[in-house]
């Protein structure tokens, strides 16, 4: 799966910012934390959601469980505004 064509993103100090750049059915802006953000940069590149999560796990200090379910809470919020290709 991968971040649908169209989706811009942006990284800040503090939060990460997804906008459909048109021709998209979602017309709003997704703000994100760090953590979500994360997720996004990485579905810019064909990826699956367990490869996502030992990326997570390389960068985060987190049980396991928590990073899959944070992965497949976000993963369902894209999928929820057509933001993802699969």
């Amino acid at each position: 799966m991968r971040l649908k064509d169209g989706f811009i993103t942006h990284e800040g100090a503090e939060e990460h910012i997804t906008v459909p750049a048109g021709g998209l059915s979602f017309s709003g802006m997704i703000r994100s934390n760090q953590t979500a953000g994360f997720i996004v940069e990485c579905l810019k590149d064909e990826v699956t959601a367990e490869q996502i999560v030992e990326k997570m796990l390389e960068k985060y200090d987190s049980p396991k469980e928590r990073i899959t379910r944070d992965v497949e809470d976000v993963l369902a919020k894209l999928r929820g505004i057509g933001a993802l290709e699969e």
